[in-house]
């Protein structure tokens, strides 16, 4: 049965397999088809996109999810939008369960925000919405002059807890970093739960000793400075030992975060949980990018379930290691594609979610 009024297409690119699979399941709680369009490759390795069918005056939705070849995905997406925009559609939505370069949302040293400048991309090809999902920062939608819904996966994964884990009522949930706490926070409250917090852990931030600004100039200049003023250094960090702050013994420990990528983090977490007694330990997050050896790694350490949403194809993964879950979220995708093609209030999606979640 068709929900949404005439004038909707939807198309996906070739990123991945599971694209296409994410698209069709939208397309069949939407009830409509999945529009026509040829996305490949020339030898050269070029981008080119060919749309099959008419999109003049209509509401073009474009979903596409991130495989490993991060700038072939981007670059599908670009084209895909400028290709509908010259074909004269009248909106263009972009539906990006996970957005590539969301890490890069920070001025390091003399680095760049990449995040911005993809941003920057999507608007000048022609996007006029953005459907994305757990932006690992929020600020992230700043960087656009579009409107952009940054929908939650928690309440899938918290169904998850409260379907798939008997005891959880016995449980904990656990930030692996202080960084971590409001998310395993909001989580808990919303549970009725305790919370942990793991502190002293090694973190990614990369050393100044590196960086020139922390070597002091050659020559001593004064003239511009008295010289009795002198800049007064910041005292550098001293990572503490690791220690819980909270009771995890005899419990079930659940890790709960945004993005699980390079997995030493999330292993090492399990570990120091399991020396303080948690007897089975979950890591649950939205977006699931396990690179390079994490479902190894992950079969290897006292984690017991890895449980992610399918914002990012996996299934590769999951047939490396049989303790990765995946969670199904094309129904809140496909809610909101629904909602804003009948000018419907997206309200609705963000019921109790509040400032800090």
């Amino acid at each position: 049965m068709n929900h949404t009024k005439g004038g909707l297409v939807i198309f996906t690119a070739n990123s991945h397999p599971s694209s296409r699979e994410l698209g069709k399941r939208i397309a069949e709680r939407l009830g409509v088809e999945l529009g026509k369009v040829q996305v490949y490759q020339e030898a050269n390795r070029e981008t080119r996109v060919q749309i099959q069918e008419s999109v003049r005056g209509k509401d073009v939705f474009v979903i596409q999810t991130v495989s490993k070849d991060v700038n072939t995905t981007i670059m599908e997406m670009l084209i895909m939008v400028y290709a509908c925009r010259t074909s004269c559609a009248r909106s263009i939505t972009g539906v990006l369960p996970y957005f590539p370069y969301s890490k890069q949302c920070k001025m390091r040293k003399r680095g760049s925000i990449v995040s911005k400048l993809i941003a920057s991309m999507m608007c000048k090809a022609g996007l006029t919405h953005l459907i994305t999902m757990d932006l690992h920062q929020k600020e992230i939608q700043g960087f656009f002059n579009i409107p952009v819904d940054n929908l939650r996966a928690s309440p899938f994964l918290l169904q998850y807890i409260q379907e798939e884990i008997p005891d959880y009522r016995n449980a904990v949930i656990v930030a692996k970093s202080p960084a971590s706490a409001k998310r395993a926070q909001s989580f808990a409250e919303r549970l009725r739960l305790g919370i942990a917090v793991i502190h002293g852990e090694a973190q990614d931030a990369e050393s100044d000793q590196v960086d020139g600004r922390h070597s002091p100039p050659t020559v001593k200049t004064t003239g511009a400075i008295h010289p009795s003023m002198e800049i007064p250094l910041l005292i550098p960090k001293e990572k503490p030992p690791i220690t819980v702050v909270g009771d995890v013994g005899g419990r079930i420990a659940i890790i709960v975060d945004d993005i699980i990528d390079d997995v030493d983090s999330f292993v090492a977490a399990a570990e120091t949980l399991k020396e303080r007694g948690a007897y089975k330990i979950f890591v649950m997050a939205t977006h699931g990018i396990l690179s390079c050896d994490a479902p190894r790694f992950i079969e290897e350490s006292a984690i017991d379930e890895v449980v992610v949403t399918n914002t990012i194809p996996h299934e590769l993964q999951k047939l490396q290691c049989p303790k990765i879950k995946t969670v199904d979220i094309s129904m809140i995708l496909s809610e909101a594609i629904r909602r804003i093609h009948n000018g419907e209030s997206m309200s609705y999606l963000f019921r109790n979610i509040g400032v800090d979640d």
